[in-house]
């Protein structure tokens, strides 16, 4: 009998030994925690109003609103996957409601790009279907040199131009950035960050709510006029111009101007895959 007793002791110890898990001391650690977020969609949610993942196909989250594609393809990004964009080729877009009536904004994108030898790169632009530039275009600016890219915005407040720029990115080329536009229509300033750090403040006193014309379409990997057919009526083709060769992904437009320390916190999460 003490013998069957022990066999019985030795399997049981045996079968309960078989069924235990290795610890994992990653799994008592605490969730990552960024100025109070764990994910990137905790910054500002009721301030979200357009959001481009770019996780294998081109729509607005936000609205459900369709892109359009025309020879882009999708890549490994900073979080999921992004859009690989080629020379002529773009995503094309309608506008959702909420962007065309932006009175403040901030803008987020990344962007992984080769140096910009064949003309300004547009990253987003937000068309005005009658006018040259668009009511908000993100872009690369000629003159880029293995050492620094020029990053340029144009923003349309009702008919009046508002540009800012040239900003000098420190060694931008192969590698993910992350850059963030804000306007806050109260004080009239416009904010740039670049990797969650502000680069640059610039007031323009009385601008005001902006007021955007014309704004049903938009345009990801290039600048509303170098569409086919052009996205506004005001020019077409310019020899100047070419296309992001690179990566774009997580495009969010909030309808505010977020603080300093929530674009310094989306930064790091999405730059984490957060």
């Amino acid at each position: 009998m003490k013998t069957k007793y022990f066999i019985l002791l030795a399997l049981g110890a045996l079968g309960f030994s078989s069924c235990q898990k290795d610890f994992d001391p990653a799994s008592y650690a605490p969730a990552l925690n960024i100025g109070g977020y764990t994910s990137s969609d905790q910054v500002a949610p009721t301030n979200l109003v357009a959001y481009w993942s770019f996780d294998g196909n081109f729509n607005e989250s936000k609205s459900n609103t369709v892109g359009t594609n025309a020879g882009t393809t999708f890549a490994v990004g900073v979080k999921g996957q992004a859009l690989k964009g080629a020379l002529n080729a773009y995503v094309t877009s309608n506008t959702p409601t909420a962007v065309q009536g932006l009175k403040s904004f901030t803008i987020s994108c990344w962007e992984n790009m080769p140096l910009n030898d064949k003309g300004i790169v547009g990253l987003v632009d937000i068309s005005n279907t009658t006018a040259f530039w668009g009511n908000m275009t993100v872009f690369f600016e000629n003159g880029g040199t293995a050492a620094s890219g020029n990053l340029k915005i144009h923003v349309n407040n009702n008919g009046v131009d508002n540009w800012l720029g040239n900003y000098a990115m420190t060694s931008p080329w192969d590698k993910w950035n992350h850059i963030v536009i804000s306007y806050d229509q109260v004080s009239s300033t416009y904010k740039v960050y670049v990797n969650g750090s502000k680069i640059a403040t610039q007031i323009i006193a009385g601008n005001g709510p902006l007021t955007f014309q014309n704004a049903s379409k938009m345009v990801f990997g290039t600048v509303h006029f170098q569409t086919t057919p052009s996205l506004t009526t005001g020019t077409g083709k310019q020899d100047w111009a070419s296309y992001l060769v690179g990566m774009l992904d997580e495009v969010r437009i909030y309808n505010k101007a977020l603080s300093d320390d929530e674009i310094s916190s989306l930064a790091k999460l999405e730059g984490r895959g957060k």
